[in-house]
């Protein structure tokens, strides 16, 4: 058989061993409900910008600083460029592999050895030096290898670390997800907080007035002294949560202020002031199929579970052998001058196979590991999409409950104010005294706390569906 012939026959046998080794990836395929079981709106929302739909100018410029300034954002970022690198490198491994070398080498072969060749400690020169000789090899050339890549272990390398790029963006995104929510949930409270404070005022001022009226009395003897002493102590203990109230507040303050990247007293002065909570916007979940494409953190245990699944073809290609060729051209010389002479040129060329016969069963054991780790991402990402529809399905409880108590609240509250007005009119006429108007007062002053608390709650619970459905992240070139 002829040189061409045989080089042909290497060449097909060579083509023909090309495989990618490992089980090839497909999308997990989840069953989900086809609707959700809570009641909810209908419709689409606009889950990208949601924090628009509260129409609070503050709340939308914090959450907008805070994408752009967020700290765990930025450190998700990094990730993602961590992981190109490594995808960049995992892609250069399968190439070949060039480096320029130069050398220089002083010898002296010793007077009682025998002749050896120049640069045989390193040189790389040619002939036999004489006992005693000195002489300075010079070298330039070349060293290349390229691994063949027979079985696709750097395909699945190369596949595995972009799953895992794709991940690292998912999981930017997810992290722009909470952040939005976190500052929506402290900049709600806060809120919350101050209505609270207000309305706090508001019962310490009805205790005072009530105090005095009291004080008359007793000064009157109507009644004792130890009513005034009972009123006051009232007075002071409604008093005493006000700075409770607001130490929460400036703590969520200083929370806004860590979360927008920003000293956490930077937002002192301008979230300082009261503001009243903005309603809260309808929210349509869509369908439970669409949390699928819309997590961020399912689509990112998605990815994961690519890249776990590429990992077991890395060590599966372990199995089967390694071909690779080197290549060294050189020119060398013991004179500089002639270092450039057609007749210094020097090259060694060769084809390495590495085969592994037996290794105690490790390579085996690696397989099983890499099975192993498949197995838990998939674990992992079906737990995802549970954990997701659990999300959405309490938070949908969660923001009906809070509908309907804010609305029986309500009711409650105008009748209480009702009732106060009434019994002012009658206070005028002299028909009832005034601790009749103040006890109605107090009254309706419950209900303006239970009132408040609850239109947080629901703002909060809103807050959560939204993040539970995945809102606040955008497609936005990473």
């Amino acid at each position: 058989m002829s040189l061409r012939v045989k080089r042909g026959v290497w060449i097909a046998l060579l083509l023909a061993g090309c495989t990618t080794v490992g089980p090839d990836y497909r999308e997990p395929q989840v069953a989900v409900p086809t609707s959700y079981i809570e009641p909810s709106a209908i419709g689409e929302a606009q889950l990208d910008q949601w924090w628009r739909g509260f129409g609070d100018a503050q709340l939308t410029g914090l959450v907008e600083r805070a994408l752009k300034q967020n700290l765990d954002i930025e450190m998700a970022a990094a990730r993602i460029r961590e992981a190109r690198a490594m995808e960049h490198a995992a892609g250069a491994s399968g190439s070949p592999q060039v480096a320029a070398e130069t050398s220089v080498t002083r010898q002296r072969i010793s007077e009682n050895a025998i002749p050896a060749p120049p640069g045989s400690g390193g040189g790389g020169g040619s002939g036999f030096g004489l006992p005693g000789q000195e002489f300075t090899t010079w070298r330039a050339g070349f060293d290349a290898a390229w691994e063949i890549d027979l079985f696709g272990r750097n395909r699945r390398e190369r596949e595995a670390a972009a799953a895992r790029t794709g991940a690292a963006i998912w999981n930017r995104r997810d992290a722009e997800v909470t952040v939005a929510a976190e500052v929506a949930g402290a900049y709600l409270r806060l809120r919350t907080l101050q209505g609270r404070i207000a309305n706090a005022g508001a019962e310490v001022a009805r205790l005072q007035r009530f105090e005095q009226l009291v004080d008359a009395r007793t000064r009157g003897g109507l009644v004792s002294g130890q009513d005034l002493e009972q009123q006051r102590s009232e007075r002071s203990a409604a008093a005493a949560g006000i700075p409770v109230l607001q130490a929460q507040a400036k703590a969520e303050i200083h929370a806004l202020g860590v979360l927008t990247g920003q000293a956490p007293d930077a937002l002192v002065n301008q979230l300082a002031a009261p503001a009243e909570l903005a309603p809260s916007p309808p929210v349509p979940p869509g369908l439970p199929s669409e949390l699928l494409r819309r997590r961020p953190d399912i689509r990112a245990a998605e990815r994961e579970l690519a890249a776990a699944t590429a990992d077991i073809g890395v060590v599966v290609a372990d199995l089967y052998p390694r071909i690779s060729l080197t290549a060294a051209p050189a020119l060398v010389s013991t004179a500089l001058g002639s270092l450039l002479d057609w007749g210094s040129r020097s090259f060694t060329a060769g084809a390495a196979l590495d085969w592994p016969l037996f290794d105690g069963g490790r390579r085996r054991a690696n397989i099983a590991v890499r099975n192993a780790r498949q197995e838990q991402a998939m674990i992992a990402y079906r737990k995802a999409v549970l954990t997701a529809l659990q999300d959405v399905e309490d938070a949908l409880g969660r923001v009906d409950g809070d509908r309907r108590q804010l609305a029986e609240l309500e009711q409650a509250r105008a009748t209480a104010a009702r009732a106060e007005e009434i019994a002012r009119t009658r206070y005028r006429g002299g028909l009832v005294t005034l601790s009749d108007v103040l006890q109605a007062q107090q009254r309706r002053l419950s209900l303006e706390e239970q009132l408040i608390e609850t239109r947080g709650a629901l703002a909060r619970d809103t807050v959560a569906l939204v993040k539970a459905l995945g809102g606040g992240w955008q497609e936005n070139g990473l």
